[in-house]
């Protein structure tokens, strides 16, 4: 399977359904008396964690999806279906960045299994006629339509879960680890990047106790910015739990130091909180002479330096119990978004008034939003409402103070109204 770590969807959540005007069948009573029913509720979009994906590419054949609309409401003050909510599958260790118009970017981490995210919430269904009787108004000729469910841009990016990440350079043997150590079985040759993608193997260490080891493609000078892609692969290494960093023993010393220091680099510029991981520096390569002349110069340098040959197995088991025990003592990791986000928090009630080129005057909030579209426009009655509704949360007296004059263009969402 194609490994795919970022997507992009499109999410709309269901409309509520209308209410409805209708009437009671008795005698005596004027009209029978309101007797309309709520419209369904419009179902909701959801993103849950599941183990049985591991990757994103279902997304990039799907990218649209629809929650059922909410049914109108009936007659006898029958109340409408809602719409079933839609459950849409990710992979576990995915984050959810959710953009709904103009608002700030928010995002969720989906890092257990069963973790479940509302990314789109269905519209409320409309109320029937009945609920707007009152003494003076018993005969109520409106009901409200169904609120629009959330449209919603979403960004999915997959950062894996695993309790051990080796890092280095490309041809340091970190495929060759993984395979020794685990079933996985990465592709290997003697050129740079043959890892093209990260790879995930299970580690055995006893009967009972096992982890998971994830070979991250070789990162090189200027990985943080994109070079050699990686910007695609740091980020994986955010979710381990402990790092090996694997150093190319077949290299001059002065080299293999340089390597070390890049590497180094590149994580503190990716996010510096990586070098605060529990890392075991391991020298490869010990069936070559001149890497264990580079063991004991590294030992004399560093105060713990591993030395390993994944080809010959010489030291790997010593390896896998200290990875183990590193593991056992280490705390789960924190993500930090790759990207900055603002969340912004404002009432429901609030709302901002532009004026556009046109001269219109833009009404936005999501409150007053919602309630252009949930009236009825056709009704006198209804209208009437709406414009009470304005007054009461601002609107109109913000509109005054702003210059708007008889004949001005108001604009609520994609409704169109003459200032009076």
């Amino acid at each position: 399977m194609q490994f795919i770590d970022e997507a992009e969807i499109d999410v709309a959540a269901g409309d509520g359904g209308g209410g409805l005007v209708a009437w009671r069948r008795e005698k005596y009573v004027p009209k029978g008396g309101p007797a309309g029913g709520d419209g369904g509720h419009g179902g909701s979009v959801y993103l849950e964690a599941t183990p049985e994906l591991s990757t994103l590419v279902e997304f990039r054949f799907r990218r649209s999806f629809l929650a059922e609309s909410g049914k109108p409401g009936g007659t006898s003050n029958k109340s409408g279906r809602s719409g079933e909510d839609l459950i849409v599958a990710v992979p576990v260790g995915t984050l959810v960045y959710r953009r709904v118009g103009e608002q700030p970017e928010s995002v969720v981490d989906l890092a257990q299994a069963g973790a479940r995210a509302l990314v789109a919430k269905g519209g409320r269904g409309g109320l029937g006629n009945q609920h707007f009787a009152t003494s003076v108004r018993q005969a109520p000729r409106f009901a409200e339509h169904g609120e629009p469910g959330e449209r919603v841009h979403v960004r999915l990016e997959l950062r894996l879960l695993a309790d051990c990440g080796i890092i280095g350079v490309p041809n340091a043997g970190k495929s060759t680890l993984l395979s020794v150590v685990s079933s996985a079985r990465p592709k290997i040759a003697d050129y740079p990047f043959t890892t093209l993608e990260p790879q995930l193997g299970v580690v055995r260490v006893s009967d009972e106790e096992s982890f998971v080891m994830v070979d991250v493609p070789g990162l090189i000078e200027g990985a943080h910015a994109g070079t050699g892609l990686g910007d695609l692969f740091l980020k994986h290494v955010e979710r381990t739990r402990v790092l090996i960093h694997l150093l190319d023993g077949a290299k001059p010393l002065d080299e293999i130091l340089e390597d070390k220091r890049t590497i180094e680099r590149e994580l503190e510029a990716w996010n510096p909180r990586l070098l605060e991981k529990p890392m075991l520096l391991v020298l490869n390569k010990l069936d070559l002479p001149s890497a264990r002349e580079s063991l004991g110069a590294l030992r004399g340098a560093f105060a713990l330096v591993r030395g390993i040959s994944a080809a010959t197995h010489e030291g790997v088991r010593e390896l896998i119990l200290e990875t183990w025990r590193a593991i056992e003592a280490a705390p789960m990791p924190q993500i930090v978004a790759s990207h900055a986000v603002r969340i912004e928090l404002r009432g429901p009630d609030a709302f901002t008034i532009e004026r556009s080129a046109a001269g219109e005057f833009v009404v936005s909030g999501e409150r007053v939003e919602r309630l252009a579209a949930m009236t009825d426009f056709d009704s006198d009655e209804a209208l009437g409402r709406f414009e009470r509704a304005l007054g009461k949360m601002g609107v109109e007296k913000r509109l005054a103070e702003l210059g708007a004059t008889e004949g001005d263009t108001v604009r609520i969402g994609p409704y169109e109204f003459t200032y009076s």
